[in-house]
């Protein structure tokens, strides 16, 4: 399977909540057996609820797994291969939940073994006859960075709300509510490893969504250049020095320091949506070339070379910038490989503003370029 196909692929022109769900549990196996043993059991059960809905049975009084499963049973719609693949994806998973133990690969190996057998039952019996069903396959340990546990309940959830939604609707009635709110969080096709929404700001009727891996985020003040007073102030309160301590609503956020106003709020909330599309680019080029370094300075980037580290510095190698020179040295910080790659950083030298600092970027890029071209 190529990087953007997945074994459920199949289970689409069916149900895309459950194809979906699926995907994400095929994600978990080789980076957390417990999630993905405790959410196919919140897969299994919405299956039954499935063919509860197709079978016009009463479903109010049916209010778990093991329920649900037992109804099934003694009406005769299961047979014994089925009904043992559903009890051990229920009983692992219930583990799962509530047993501190380690899980290991080869017990989510052997549920999603299960959950192929339910599927495959489910979709013979209640599918469209067109939709086949591929022969079972073992999933494969990504070579890529795979999905953080907690990014993984993020979009496991989101994606189970769907699909119990998808259930309880009339039969008549699309999704479309649930569908559009949950695809514009967790898409259709799966995002690479930390761009998954994990919480989303407003200001005044505008929305701006944080990506996973900026949860915690240190935000450098020497980043926003309208906003790296309000910000150094409000680090000083305790807030607003890392994004999760970012309220949802920035309306009002100047009002926990003084002689602030409504237009810091509204400059910060600009000056975010700015800062969190460069992180995206510096996040995929950093997934795309792993092990590199980089010297990042706004929205741009330089690669660092062998050759471009070793470069000291001095009057002859950097011009126009003495008093940076001097305090780099003072710090023992003699060559470029010494540098932050976060450069705006060196703006907190004294009598050094952010135009000497964008100086010494284009100073650093040129010579990188020279290099390419000798």
């Amino acid at each position: 399977m190529d990087s953007q196909s997945y074994f459920y692929q199949f289970l689409e022109p069916l149900s895309k909540e459950l194809a979906y769900v699926a995907r994400e549990l095929e994600n978990s196996i080789f980076t957390s057996p417990r999630t993905m043993l405790t959410h196919a059991r919140v897969f299994v059960e919405n299956i039954l609820q499935q063919v509860i809905k197709a079978e016009n049975l009463p479903v109010e009084q049916w209010t778990n797994l093991k329920e649900r499963l037992d109804l099934l049973n003694e009406k005769g719609y299961l047979t014994p291969e089925i009904r043992d693949a559903l009890h051990h994806v229920r009983q692992i998973g219930n583990q799962a939940a509530h047993n501190a133990r380690m899980f290991r690969y080869s017990e989510a190996l052997l549920s999603w073994e299960a959950v192929y057998t339910i599927v495959k039952w489910y979709v013979e019996v209640y599918g469209p006859v067109d939709v086949k069903v591929p022969e079972y396959q073992d999933p494969s340990p990504r070579s890529e960075q795979a999905y953080d546990i907690t990014e993984l309940e993020v979009r496991l959830k989101a994606l189970e709300e769907l699909l119990i939604a998808s259930v309880q609707k009339p039969a008549d009635q699309p999704v479309v509510d649930e569908v559009a709110a949950t695809v514009a969080n967790i898409h259709a096709e799966p995002v690479s490893p930390g761009f998954t929404t994990i919480r989303t700001l407003t200001y005044k009727g505008q929305t701006l969504d944080v990506p996973y891996f900026l949860r915690d985020a240190f935000l450098l003040p020497q980043r926003f250049a309208k906003s790296e007073t309000f910000l150094i102030r409000l680090g000083a309160e305790q807030q607003a020095r890392i994004m999760s301590e970012l309220p949802n609503n920035l309306e009002g956020l100047h009002k926990h320091v003084k002689r602030f106003g409504e237009k810091n709020d509204e400059n910060l909330f600009e000056e975010l949506k700015v800062y969190i599309e460069e992180e995206k680019v510096r996040r995929k080029l950093l997934l795309e070339r792993p092990g590199e370094l980089f010297f990042f300075y706004k929205a741009d980037h330089i690669v660092v070379t062998e050759e471009l580290s070793k470069i000291p510095f001095t009057a002859d190698e950097f011009t126009g910038s003495p008093s940076l020179l001097r305090q780099l040295n003072e710090d023992q910080i003699q060559t470029v490989g010494q540098l932050p790659k976060e450069l705006v950083i060196l703006a907190k030298y004294e009598n050094v503003g952010i135009g000497t600092v964008e100086r010494l970027f284009e100073q650093l890029k040129g010579k990188q370029e020279n290099f390419v071209t000798a």
